[in-house]
């Protein structure tokens, strides 16, 4: 109970911190290209991030032990958080915001048709690439017999996606966020499909080169929603007239994220308990549900996140005669 109170806590404390950050891209820059650079060092130091992070657990757990190596990486996110905090400097010349109240402003919000034409697709996105991450661990532990195989084909996901950054950032200028996202997840459902469908007819070793390179798409879903949110939050300031609120859309947007998160996980516990999996016991009727939560069930995901995705309107012709319409 104790621990799970304090993990409920950090968690907390997280989105608290989460949810300013994520709503300050929109006021560091009106540019829409820089928007999409801007985010693309800061997911690429994510990445960066949870490489260090795991790199540093082990080396000080075995050096300390699990209360000192908590207060380290606690410090560690504090500093960051500090960093941003003291270092930013915010615009003052924003319009004044609206009159309405807490719930009206987040009704409004959500009925706002090109915010949910960007929310939907990255919920979607969230529920079966979270849908995958979870199967992958019981795909190689039960078909593949190797549970350590997986961190490998993570290391692989991560890298090509670190790497791959770039070229989509630098890709998105030309062709707009919208495409590049649709590329990208594209990429993504093929290598999830040549996974369930060949991995365990040529072994492990194809499936780790499989979900590696599923990273080169992968990447798109690090930085595109992400600077494409900014965009949305600029729509709704020069359409609706009632000031920013980036905050109100940053919320929702995490929020969504969580959901989308804990469905996922939720899902893949159901669909594992119809096929007889139970507390570590593997039968073989089980191993079609694996391949069902690491597949299928995800692309279907994918399919509906890209067909609400196609209809998202701004583009950089758009965005700009947007802007000039509010000058």
């Amino acid at each position: 109970l104790y621990y799970t109170l304090v993990y409920s806590l950090l968690n907390t404390a997280y989105t608290l911190v989460n949810i300013p950050y994520t709503a300050l891209l929109p006021e560091l820059t009106d540019d829409y290209h820089e928007r999409t650079i801007l985010t693309g060092y800061r997911m690429s130091f994510a990445v960066l991030g949870t490489f260090a992070g795991a790199a540093l657990v082990m080396p000080i757990l075995n050096a300390t032990s699990w209360p000192v190596m908590g207060g380290v990486m606690g410090g560690i996110m504090l500093a960051s958080a500090m960093i941003t905090v003291f270092a930013i400097r915010e615009p003052k010349e924003h319009s004044k915001p609206g009159e309405d109240g807490f719930l009206s402003t987040f009704a409004e919000v959500l009925k706002e048709k090109v915010f949910l034409q960007a929310l939907l697709p990255w919920t979607f996105f969230i529920t079966g690439t979270m849908m995958i991450q979870g199967g992958l661990v019981y795909y190689f532990t039960y078909i593949y017999g190797n549970k350590d195989l997986f961190q490998l084909a993570l290391v692989g996901l991560l890298s090509f996606s670190l790497l791959c950054i770039p070229f989509w950032v630098s890709v998105s200028k030309k062709i707009g966020k919208r495409k590049v996202y649709m590329i990208g997840m594209s990429i993504v459902s093929i290598g999830v499909l040549l996974f369930t469908t060949l991995g365990a007819v040529f072994g492990p070793i194809f499936g780790i080169v499989v979900m590696s390179l599923a990273g080169i798409g992968l990447s798109t879903h690090y930085v595109m929603p992400h600077s494409i949110l900014p965009d949305v939050v600029e729509y709704d300031a020069h359409t609706n007239k009632k000031g920013r609120r980036e905050g109100v859309f940053s919320s929702i947007w995490t929020f969504s994220s969580k959901i989308g998160q804990a469905f996922a996980l939720a899902l893949n516990g159901w669909i594992l308990a119809i096929f007889g999996y139970q507390g570590g016991s593997f039968l073989p009727q089980t191993k079609p549900g694996i391949i069902l939560i690491v597949g299928p069930l995800p692309i279907l995901w994918y399919i509906l996140g890209l067909l609400i995705l196609r209809h998202y309107p701004i583009d950089q012709a758009y965005y700009n005669e947007m802007i000039k319409r509010g000058e």
